[in-house]
C-alpha cells in the first residue's frame, strides 16, 4: 500500500503551525487577543497593515493621504506587504480586525516557511522525515525569530525556498513542468522587490556553484531555459516591480553617494561587527537594539542571525568535516566569505554602504540542508557530530569568557569584569546555547540506545524552537517596557502594551475634531505613527519609502529625513506652511507650549488638543519668489519661515511667472523670528483656497482670487500628477523644493489634480504580455512532450544521466534521491542476546 506522497507536506505544515501557536498564543492571551511587541512592530507593522487594508478595500490605491505628507501608495507599500498573499488574505476581514490578525499571520507564515523549505529539502534526503526536521530548522531559525520585529521580512523567507525548488525542477525536468520557475520568480519579485535583488545575487551564485559539479546536468539549452524563464518571471511581476522601483529611484539612501567604496569595501568600519557575524551562527539572536555580547555594535537592526534551533552550527560543522569536495560545502563557504567582506555582503543590497544581514535566510536554508544530511549520515557514524559538538562547546566558552569575564576600565575609570552589556542576559544566552548543545548530544550521540531517531530529532527541534521563542518574546516585551516606562518615583510602570492597545489601536474614531476644513495634525514628543493609528493626516511619520521630493525638502529645510519625518518644535513655521491645524500633547508632559501660536481646544484621550492660530488652509498664493541658491545664507531652521514670505522656484519657473511674481526684496530675508510669523501667515491666508477635498484619485480645490496667482499646495511633487484649472490642463511647477504649484486665473476657479501611479500602466501591459507568453510557452512544452505519464515515487528515476558509481563520493548523496513510499527502518546495534529495536513512526 503506497503512502500518500503529501503526507510529509501536511505533517511539517501542521507541526510548524502548532509550534508557532505555542509561541505566540500565550502573548495573544496576555494582550487580550492582540499581539503587541515593541519598536517597529508596534509603530509600523500594525498601523501599516490596517492603513493598507482600508486603502485597498476603499479603492484608494493611487495616492494615500495618511502617510507622511502624502505618498504614492503602491510605490510606498509594495516594500511592506501590498503584494503579499498573506496581506490579501486579510481583505475578507473588516479593517477593525487587522490588529487581531497579526499573530495569526505570523503563525501562518511560520507554517508556510516550514512547508516551502520542506519541498526543497526533501529532494536531497532519502527519508523525508529528515526534510521535515530541516523545514522546522528553517522556519524557527534565529533569522525568523529576530524578524518578528520586521514581520514583512518573513514573506521573503517563505517564498525563497520555492525559487530553488523550481530551479532544481527546471534543470532536472523530471516532473515535465515548464513555466513553474517563471511563476515563482514572479511571486518572489512581486512580494518584495528589495529582497528580490538579493535573491537574484544568490541564485546566480547557486547556479554557478551547482554547475561546477557533475551532479547538476547543465548545458546551453538548459541555461537558456533558466534565463528565459527568469526574464519572463520578472516581466510577469512588472506591475508590482515598476511602481516600487521607480518610487525608490532618486532616494538619497540608494544613490551613488551611498555606494560602498575604498577600504570600507574590504574591512568593516565597526570593530565589533566581525565578531558579531561569527557570534550570529553560534548563539541564538539577541534582542534588536539590545546587544549584550557586543554592546557598542552600530548595526542593531541588521537582522544579524544565522542560528538553527537545537543544532546551531553542529550539523554544518559535521557535514563540513565529512566532505572533501561538495557543492553544498562550497556554497556555504562562499556565503561565509561574503558575509565577512563588506563589499561582497553589500552585493545583496546593491552595493549600499549600510550594513544589513537580511539576506542570511538564504544560507540558513542551505545550513538546514547540511544539518539534516549530516544527521541522516550520523545513523552510520556519529564521530563527526561528536567532534563538532566539542568544538562548539569550546567556541561558546570562548565567547562567554570574552564577553562575561574579560576585565576592562570604563569611561569613568572603574574596573569592570566583562566586555559585554547586561551580564545577566549574557549568561542567559550562554545557558540557552549550552542547553541546546546538551539536547543535541542526547538525541544524536546516544541514539543507538533509544528507538525513533527522527522522531526525537524533530521533537528536540520543536522543544528548542518553542522554548526559545517564548523566552525571546517575553524578554523583548519585558526589557523594553521596563526601559521606556519608569515612573517619577523610580517604580516600574508596565504601560507600553496597554498604551498601544488603548491609546493607539483603541483610539480610532474616538478623536473628535471640527470637520469644517481638511487639515493636517501634529503630535509633540509622542509615539511614532500614533496619528496614523487614528486615521489623521499628519506631518510626523515613521516610514522608509516616501516620495523623493520629501527626501529633498526636509534636509533643505533643516529637518533630518532618513527613515522618519520628525520635525522638531524649533521648526514652528513648518506647521502653517504644511497646513497643520491640530497639535496633540500628552497631558503628562511638562512642556505644553512647545511652539508659538497654539491655543488649547479640548482634552481627549489623555491628550491636550491645541489649535493653530496660524493655520493656513491647503492651497495658498504668493506675490514673491526666491531662487534655491538664495537659501544658502539663511539659517536652516528659518527656511520654512522664509517660505511663508516667498515661494522657492527654479529659475525657469520663476521666469515663466515673472509677470505675476516679484523677487523678494533683500530686507525681507531678515527678521524671520516668531514675532513676524503672524504677519506672514496673514498674507498667505488672505489668498487661500476656500475649499479643499482630497479623494482616491487626487484632490480638488476651490478658490477665488481678484487677480491671477501662483497657488501652492504642500503635496509632494511626483511624476504621476496632472492638473487642470477650470477644465483646462495646466503645467505643474515644482515649488518650495518638494511640492507643487499651478497658475490660477482671476475670478472663481476649480483646481483639479489627478494622480496615476508612475509605471503602473506600463507595468500592467508588460505583466499581461509576459503572462500570455508564459502560458503559451507552458502549453507548447506540454504539446511537444506529449501528455504527462504519472509515475509513482517508486518508479520515478533520478534526474541525472550520470550513473551513481561514476560520481565522486561527495556528490552522490546530494543528487536528487526520490523519497521512498515507505520510510526506511532505522536499526541500532542489537543488545547482547537480543534483536535490534525497530523505530516507530
Amino acid at each position: 500500500m503506497h503512502r500518500n506522497i503529501y503526507h510529509g507536506h501536511a505533517r511539517v505544515f501542521l507541526l510548524a503551525l502548532l509550534g508557532a501557536a505555542v509561541i505566540f498564543l500565550p502573548f495573544v492571551m496576555l494582550d487580550r487577543g492582540l499581539f503587541i511587541y515593541y519598536g517597529d512592530f508596534n509603530v509600523q507593522q500594525i498601523p501599516f497593515y490596517r492603513l493598507a487594508h482600508e486603502a485597498v478595500r476603499s479603492g484608494e490605491i493611487f495616492w494615500n493621504w495618511h502617510t507622511d505628507l502624502g505618498v504614492n501608495f503602491i510605490g510606498s507599500y509594495s516594500f511592506y506587504m501590498l503584494f503579499s498573499p498573506f496581506f490579501w488574505l486579510t481583505l475578507i476581514f473588516p479593517s477593525a480586525f487587522l490588529p487581531y490578525l497579526m499573530a495569526p499571520l505570523l503563525i501562518l507564515k511560520t507554517a508556510c516557511a516550514a512547508l516551502t523549505s520542506f519541498m526543497y529539502l526533501r529532494r536531497f534526503v532519502r527519508d523525508e522525515r529528515f526534510a521535515i526536521a530541516g523545514g522546522l530548522l528553517y522556519a524557527f531559525s534565529g533569522w525568523m525569530t529576530f524578524n518578528i520585529f520586521f514581520n514583512h521580512f518573513h514573506e521573503a523567507a517563505v517564498f525563497f525556498p520555492l525559487l530553488l525548488w523550481s530551479l532544481e525542477r527546471l534543470v532536472h525536468g523530471e516532473e515535465r513542468v515548464f513555466g513553474c520557475f517563471a511563476l515563482i520568480v514572479a511571486l518572489n519579485a512581486a512580494v518584495n522587490y528589495w529582497f528580490f535583488i538579493g535573491e537574484v545575487v544568490f541564485v546566480i551564485l547557486y547556479i554557478t556553484v551547482r554547475t561546477a559539479y557533475r551532479s547538476w546536468p547543465m548545458g546551453i539549452v538548459k541555461f537558456a531555459r533558466i534565463a528565459f524563464e527568469a526574464v519572463l518571471g520578472v516581466g510577469i511581476a512588472a506591475a508590482a516591480l515598476l511602481p516600487g522601483m521607480l518610487a525608490l529611484m532618486g532616494n538619497p539612501r540608494t544613490g551613488v553617494s551611498e555606494l560602498i567604496t575604498g577600504w570600507n569595501f574590504w574591512r568593516y568600519w565597526d570593530t565589533q561587527l566581525f565578531g558579531a557575524i561569527l557570534h550570529s551562527v553560534f548563539f541564538p539572536p539577541e534582542l534588536a537594539a539590545k546587544t549584550n555580547f557586543f554592546p557598542d555594535l552600530a548595526v542593531k537592526w541588521a537582522s544579524l542571525s544565522a542560528w538553527l534551533p537545537l543544532l546551531g552550527p553542529v550539523g554544518v560543522m559535521a557535514y563540513f568535516s565529512a566532505r572533501k569536495q561538495d557543492w553544498l560545502k562550497t556554497i556555504l563557504a562562499v556565503c561565509l566569505l561574503m558575509a565577512l567582506i563588506p563589499g561582497l555582503n553589500s552585493l545583496f543590497i546593491l552595493l549600499n554602504h549600510s550594513y544589513y544581514a537580511r539576506w542570511f535566510y538564504m544560507p540558513v536554508l542551505l545550513m538546514s540542508l547540511a544539518s539534516i544530511r549530516a544527521a541522516e549520515d550520523s545513523q552510520l557514524d556519529t564521530s563527526r557530530f561528536k567532534t563538532a559538538i566539542k568544538w562548539y562547546v569550546l567556541i561558546v566558552a570562548g565567547f562567554a569568557l570574552m564577553a562575561g569575564v574579560t576585565p576592562h576600565f570604563t569611561h569613568d575609570g572603574e574596573l569592570k569584569l566583562g566586555l559585554g552589556g547586561d551580564a545577566g542576559m549574557i549568561w542567559a544566552w550562554v545557558g540557552i546555547t549550552l542547553a541546546c548543545i546538551a539536547g543535541a548530544w542526547a538525541i544524536i550521540l546516544r541514539k543507538r540506545y533509544m528507538p525513533g531517531f527522527t522522531g526525537r530529532l524533530t521533537a528536540g527541534i520543536m522543544a528548542a524552537a518553542c522554548g526559545f521563542g517564548v523566552f525571546y518574546i517575553a524578554a523583548a516585551k519585558l526589557t523594553f517596557e521596563r526601559s521606556q516606562y519608569i515612573a517619577d518615583d523610580g517604580s516600574l510602570t508596565f504601560k507600553r502594551a496597554n498604551y498601544v492597545a488603548s491609546a493607539a489601536i483603541g483610539g480610532r474614531g474616538r478623536i473628535s475634531l471640527p470637520g469644517d476644513a481638511w487639515a493636517r495634525s501634529d503630535i509633540h514628543d509622542g509615539m511614532d505613527n500614533l496619528l496614523m493609528y487614528w486615521g489623521l493626516p499628519a506631518i510626523q511619520a515613521f516610514h522608509s519609502i516616501v516620495p523623493v521630493s520629501l527626501m529633498e525638502f526636509y534636509p533643505a529645510a533643516g529637518v533630518p529625513r532618513d527613515v522618519a519625518s520628525r520635525p522638531g518644535s524649533d521648526f514652528y513655521a513648518l506647521r502653517p506652511l504644511l497646513s497643520v491645524r491640530w497639535l496633540f500633547i500628552d497631558r503628562s508632559k511638562e512642556d505644553q507650549q512647545p511652539m508659538p501660536g497654539f491655543t488649547k481646544h479640548s482634552e481627549q484621550m489623555g491628550f491636550n488638543v491645541y489649535e493653530n492660530e496660524n493655520w493656513i488652509p491647503m492651497g495658498f498664493a504668493y506675490n514673491h519668489y526666491i531662487l534655491p541658491e538664495q537659501l544658502d545664507g539663511v539659517l536652516q531652521n528659518r527656511i520654512s519661515n522664509l517660505m511663508l514670505r516667498a515661494v522657492v522656484l527654479e529659475p525657469e519657473a520663476a521666469e515663466r511667472h515673472a509677470d505675476i511674481l516679484m523677487p523678494l526684496p533683500e530686507p525681507r530675508f531678515y527678521d524671520l523670528g516668531s514675532d513676524a510669523l503672524p504677519h506672514d501667515v496673514y498674507d498667505r491666508r488672505e489668498f487661500s483656497a476656500y475649499g479643499f477635498a482630497p479623494d482616491k484619485y487626487g484632490f480638488t480645490a476651490y478658490a477665488y482670487f481678484p487677480e491671477e496667482k501662483l497657488v501652492f499646495f504642500s503635496v509632494p511633487h511626483e511624476g504621476g500628477w496632472s492638473a487642470a484649472v477650470n477644465g483646462r490642463e495646466v503645467q505643474i511647477e515644482k515649488a518650495n523644493i518638494g511640492f507643487m504649484a499651478v497658475r490660477v486665473p482671476a475670478g472663481g476657479s476649480v483646481i483639479r489634480f489627478n494622480y496615476m501611479t508612475t509605471g503602473l500602466i506600463w507595468g500592467l501591459w508588460i505583466s499581461a504580455a509576459s503572462l500570455l507568453i508564459c502560458l503559451a510557452y507552458m502549453f507548447l512544452r506540454i504539446r511537444k512532450r506529449g501528455p504527462h505519464q504519472h509515475v509513482t515515487r517508486d518508479e520515478e528515476k533520478p534526474e541525472s544521466e550520470i550513473p551513481e558509481h561514476e560520481l565522486p563520493e561527495s556528490e552522490r548523496t546530494l543528487r536528487f534521491v526520490p523519497p521512498k513510499t515507505t520510510p526506511p527502518q532505522e536499526t541500532t546495534p542489537p543488545p547482547a542476546g537480543g534483536t535490534p529495536p525497530q523505530e516507530g513512526n
